[in-house]
């Protein structure tokens, strides 16, 4: 799963997935994306600013720039990958992100998107990787990053991460960062677009939803093994989230 933070730091990591109708919620990391759709339409959400994608577009996701994924007919491919495989390019915009994200790929980048993978040598990769980046310069605009910002709310998506199974709350939050509630609760909300109680929850249903593709287990037991202690609440999550209920989604 190319979300889990124990990919983080890996200088060479390049990971493609090709899929279909793929949504996820709010989060943020230390590598780059290249979101492409393929054909239909997919929404993006980058620092807040939204993006409809249609066949032949995509955006460059930069480190620590939240952002969530969201379709229900769409085909696209995306790669995630360390910012050492183009580290021209990053030591030129380290203090930067870009003003639009968005940009459409040229024929020949879309030809070479298809042929690309993780199996590919790293002169391949890079080669691929330096021509979107070559391309998706072009008439660019970029703007100071907000370091300190990003460097909390990071902090708040890795707590969530190690604790989403447990007592995942937001005054134990406040407890590990050393901020009062209400500035969390506000700080959250400024930067997400949503609470912390919702960005836990999204998270949660994600990480059920993913066990019941790879194990052969009960809905009362992931609803346990994700963090909830109500089956009541696990299923009434799951509907408005997943959009349908964990046994339909399960069949």
């Amino acid at each position: 799963m190319f979300y889990q933070f124990q990919h983080y730091g890996t200088t060479k990591a390049f990971c493609k997935e090709n899929g279909k109708n793929f949504s996820f919620p709010i989060h943020l990391h230390h590598f780059f994306e290249l979101i492409v759709v393929t054909c239909g339409e997919m929404e993006v959400v980058i620092d807040g600013e939204i993006y409809l994608l249609k066949s032949g577009e995509g955006v460059l996701v930069f480190p620590h720039q939240v952002h969530s994924l969201s379709s229900i007919d769409s085909e696209h491919s995306l790669c995630i990958f360390s910012p050492e495989l183009i580290k021209a390019y990053t030591s030129k915009y380290i203090d930067k992100i870009p003003a639009d994200s968005s940009f459409v790929l040229k024929s020949y980048l879309l030809e070479r998107l298809k042929q690309i993978d993780e199996e590919s040598s790293l002169f391949d990769k890079k080669g691929f990787l330096y021509s979107v980046c070559a391309e998706f310069e072009q008439n660019r605009k970029y703007k100071e990053r907000m370091k300190e910002q990003e460097s909390l709310l990071y902090s708040c998506f890795e707590f969530v991460e190690r604790n989403y199974k447990n007592n995942c709350t937001l005054y134990e939050l406040c407890q590990e960062t050393n901020f009062s509630y209400s500035y969390i609760s506000r700080y959250f909300k400024k930067m997400t677009g949503i609470s912390f109680n919702e960005y836990l929850n999204q998270y949660r249903i994600m990480k059920a939803c993913r066990q019941f593709e790879e194990l052969n287990c009960s809905v009362l037991s992931c609803a346990y093994d994700v963090g909830y202690n109500s089956l009541r609440s696990f299923n009434r999550n799951f509907k408005k989230y997943a959009g349908v209920t964990p046994r339909q989604y399960m069949k």
